[in-house]
């Protein structure tokens, strides 16, 4: 299931950053007491009472404010807002209701969506500080104190009532593919190639694309699913910092529907930020990928020049594959179908007990596991007990002093050995003492 999305909104300097970083448990948002801190959308995946979500955390809007970031934080807002399940509204109760208030309590009563009115920084808890927020049009105020942890949990329980049934998930009886990256990079064209025919709406306008959509095809008599990821929600021309913002927050409902993702990158522009940080997503969710770097019809280096800069961006995730193809001319289109097979293949791969100790055993025989205060981390043995990603488990005494280096050592000996190009694998290190 996708999970549903949650969007923190409201005037600058009300507490939302730290409202944010209550629900999801980390210090991501900055907390400061200047206004307009928080100016880029940030989001985070939470859980209450078991229920998956996605918190997204907003710029403060003042509509009549000078500051030169303020258009770009109210595109930032709408941005959210309409890619959005529920609507936390946050205001102040100390200072009460101000013109800003009543500006964003105007979008949300056109945006036919549930809102949360949430009164903050009553750290007293008087209740007749939120009489007046009534006047807002937007339901009951709730009350709450950030900074004293009081009254968030009656508001998750709120937003989660308003979450979807869950549904049973459709069984889908073949390879899910999804395309992600920045806007305008093709992933529409590439979806248009693949299917030789226009299923997806394609344009130069950054943001065509609406909603993910899932298109079903066959190929070598096998069955695969496109999901082809939204770039914007309308279509017209916005910030670009905006637009790569939110390509991200679509981006990750569709890698978690997937299984096997096709990370875009545009041969005529520079690897950007932006799309190393979609790769990182990627990486972070342990699925099998392939780099695709469209429009190479229109080259300005060669292969192995760009595929050494891919090395350097994406050294996080050195088991890519890139393939370079362009969907305007078809070259290296024909490639595509036969890798996604092949790095699905190699994130299902399993390998035999014997074997996989027989390699742990030759890892360690060449390189002995670390020590930590003079005692040894010594692997006893090891198993996998899952794929897609392949996971291995190794049982060991003295666990807690593995390191990185050891760890990646024998990631790299395990991928020397066993063909793992294309997927992430995991490596769990358990304690197990000798009999």
């Amino acid at each position: 299931m996708i999970k549903p999305v949650v969007a923190i909104v409201g005037r600058a300097n009300v507490g939302k950053s730290t409202f944010f970083n209550k629900i999801c448990g980390r210090r991501l948002s900055i907390v400061d007491d200047v206004a307009g801190v928080t100016r880029d959308r940030l989001y985070a995946d939470a859980n209450w009472c078991g229920k998956d979500f996605t918190i997204v955390d907003t710029g403060g809007v003042e509509f009549n404010s000078e500051d030169v970031f303020q258009k770009e934080i109210y595109e930032q807002v709408m941005l959210a807002m309409e890619n959005a399940n529920v609507i936390i509204f946050v205001v102040d109760g100390k200072t009460g209701i101000t013109q800003s208030d009543e500006d964003v309590a105007k979008i949300l009563r056109k945006q036919k969506l549930p809102v949360v009115l949430v009164v903050n920084k009553l750290d007293t808890f008087d209740l007749s500080a939120t009489y007046e927020f009534y006047n807002l049009g937007l339901g009951d105020p709730m009350p709450i104190s950030c900074t004293q942890s009081k009254g968030i949990g009656d508001v998750l329980d709120k937003v989660v009532s308003y979450f979807p049934k869950e549904l049973p998930e459709e069984t889908l009886d073949g390879i899910k593919i999804s395309l992600v990256g920045r806007p305008n990079v093709g992933k529409s064209s590439l979806i248009n190639r693949l299917l030789g025919k226009k299923r997806v709406v394609v344009s130069d306008v950054e943001g065509t694309t609406r909603d993910s959509v899932t298109v079903p095809f066959r190929c070598n008599k096998k069955n695969y699913y496109l999901i082809d990821t939204a770039g914007l929600r309308r279509q017209r021309s916005v910030e670009k910092q905006s637009v790569e913002g939110y390509s991200v927050l679509r981006s990750m409902s569709a890698i978690e529907m997937s299984d096997v993702v096709l990370i875009v990158f545009d041969a005529t522009k520079e690897i950007a930020e932006q799309d190393v940080r979609i790769a990182g997503y990627v990486h972070e969710a342990k699925k099998c990928n392939l780099i695709i770097v469209n429009k190479w019809d229109e080259k300005t280096m060669t292969k192995d020049e760009y595929t050494k800069i891919l090395k350097e961006k994406l050294s996080f995730m050195s088991y890519f594959k890139v393939l370079f193809v362009s969907a305007l001319t078809g070259t290296g289109l024909s490639e595509i179908m036969k890798n996604v097979d092949l790095v699905y293949e190699n994130a299902s791969r399993r390998i035999s007990t014997g074997i996989l100790n027989d390699i742990l055993h030759d890892a360690i025989l060449y390189l002995e596991p670390p020590s930590k205060h003079g005692k040894k981390c010594k692997i006893l043995f090891a198993t996998q007990p899952s794929t897609n990603p392949p996971k291995f488990v190794f049982f060991c005494k003295e666990p807690q002093n593995m390191n990185f280096s050891y760890e990646r050592y024998l990631e790299n000996r395990l991928r020397e050995k066993v063909d793992f190009s294309g997927t992430p694998i995991e490596l769990v290190f358990k304690g197990k003492e000798e009999e």
